[in-house]
């Protein structure tokens, strides 16, 4: 018999039901994802790693360091990284930066906006963040006077890691048109290596910060003008979305503009805002 299938067939080498409900609970409160029984698997699967990298060798005991003994403090943090869902693709929902590059920016700029500050607030391993940059470095090229930001957050440290240094395999920036593949994208330069590099003057106009939704401010400064948040709620209840909705349109401009996913909807919300394309919505 293999080690593999020793290890499985452990006792406790399944999270019990007491501590499935005590780790949705707190996964919950914490991130506001739901955490149903059908994801006992996936979350079991998900958390070996961390067994073994907190030395535990069963769930219970690590439920016991976590709830027990205080660990939460320092784990808090690596549990969440590894439960967390991050797909990300550059120019992922094209419409959404096609209504961005010909009407949000456009109007903004005649608004008399000169900068433009944006935010993706689920901002992954930085497909998104540097999509935006791209669209609004390209339009502030156009437009003489203008300048921009883009504040990128997420949950996760271990996809902040990896927007931050903003290299990705080669087949991830295909969707890229190669007119902005020229300007902003690197390939590398060693033969065969088939990683490509975000360019330093896009990197350098993105700040990258570890955020939580769930908690009651957002420090994001003065309001922004774009704000995307896209496929994050859909891991959210109506009141989870509601009340981070909420907030976000306090970030939000008098003006601006807040895109959701495709998948997603705002209907029966009340929230200062009013459509103007499909998940695009403006603040009134």
């Amino acid at each position: 018999m293999t080690t593999a299938v020793m290890e499985a067939q452990l006792p406790g080498d399944r999270i019990s039901k007491r501590n499935f409900d005590k780790l949705a609970r707190f996964i919950y409160d914490y991130s506001g994802i739901k955490m149903p029984p059908t994801k006992l698997t996936m979350l079991e699967g998900r958390l070996r790693r961390r067994l073994r990298a907190t030395s535990h060798s069963t769930f219970d005991d690590y439920c016991d360091f976590l709830f027990d003994h205080g660990g939460l403090e320092q784990e808090t943090v690596y549990l969440i990284d590894v439960v967390t869902t991050n797909k990300t693709d550059f120019f992922r929902e094209a419409k959404h930066f096609e209504y961005m590059q010909m009407t949000a920016l456009p109007a903004l700029a005649a608004s008399g906006v000169r900068k433009i500050r944006t935010w993706s607030s689920a901002c992954s391993t930085g497909a998104e963040p540097y999509t935006m940059a791209m669209v609004l470095s390209e339009f502030v090229e156009e437009n003489p006077g203008l300048s921009y930001s883009v504040l990128a957050t997420d949950l996760s440290t271990d996809v902040l890691q990896t927007a931050r240094r903003g290299i990705y395999a080669q087949d991830l920036v295909q969707p890229v048109p190669y007119s902005l593949q020229r300007k902003y994208v690197m390939t590398a330069k060693q033969a065969g290596r088939r990683e490509v590099r975000i360019s330093p003057k896009l990197r350098s106009k993105i700040g990258f910060a570890r955020m939580n939704l769930m908690d009651d401010k957002y420090p994001i400064g003065d309001p922004m003008q774009i704000i995307f948040c896209r496929n994050v709620l859909i891991y959210f209840d109506k009141p989870t979305q509601q009340s981070v909705l909420t907030r976000l349109c306090d970030c939000l401009a008098d003006g601006g503009y807040m895109f959701i996913g495709h998948s997603e909807s705002i209907t029966g919300f009340d929230l200062p805002l009013r459509q103007v394309s499909n998940t695009v919505f403006q603040k009134k």
